[in-house]
């Protein structure tokens, strides 16, 4: 079977059974190979766990060698909401091949993205009809609070992450974030890495790992 999205595929070592899919959603410019080196910590303690990394549907407007969820050079929000919902409706399509492949269910799949594939991540987790077993969100912001708030339809764990140096996605998005899922009764972990800029610190993804085991695998 061919997915909708080309995908980098880690698979779990010793042809360990499939119960559980972890999906990362890389950020603007980026493409599924970069941002699969997180499971490079990570699978390791998941050893029942496959990892799927697309590429974004669209080629980077600004960076032909990589890939992005929607554009955003340009400065539009009703331009950005629209682009967006579209690249989530191509989520959608993705997760629910995943589905079919390694017959998964929501229950059984973390989704997790930095920087633009963090906000892919929140708006596909709250706005599918089945919650999903966790969110990770590296990064990211909200990308449109009034839209989301008429369309959430589940209720996902979330770990939101940030770097307090970020000078790309401010830091006080996390707070932002945090904000709008405790006011509408979803559960979110918070933290923020010292000294970090637009990156996934190893002491992030040392926490996301533990958030997936905890939700994962228990």
């Amino acid at each position: 079977m061919k997915f909708c999205l080309n995908t980098t595929i880690v698979k779990p070592e010793d042809n360990e059974e499939i119960k559980n899919a972890v999906i990362l959603l890389h950020g603007y410019g980026g493409d599924g190979k970069d941002i699969s080196i997180l499971t490079l910590s990570w699978k390791r303690f998941l050893k029942n766990t496959i990892f799927l990394c697309p590429d974004a549907h669209e080629v980077c407007a600004i960076n032909p060698g990589g890939f992005q969820w929607f554009d955003l050079s340009v400065e539009d929000p009703d331009y950005v909401l629209e682009e967006s919902k579209k690249a989530e409706n191509k989520i959608k399509q993705y997760i629910d091949e995943i589905k079919l492949k390694y017959k998964l269910k929501n229950s059984q799949i973390c989704i997790s993205g930095f920087s633009q594939g963090c906000m892919m991540s929140i708006n596909v987790g709250l706005t599918a009809i089945e919650s999903f077993n966790c969110i990770i969100g590296f990064s990211g912001k909200i990308i449109n609070k009034k839209d989301l708030l008429k369309r959430i339809r589940s209720k996902t764990n979330m770990l939101i992450l940030h770097g307090d140096s970020d000078q790309v996605v401010p830091p006080s998005n996390l707070l932002d974030i945090k904000d709008f899922l405790v006011r509408n009764k979803i559960n979110v972990e918070t933290f923020m890495s010292k000294n970090c800029d637009h990156h996934i610190s190893i002491e992030a993804s040392s926490v996301a790992l533990n958030f997936i085991k905890k939700n994962l695998i228990n």
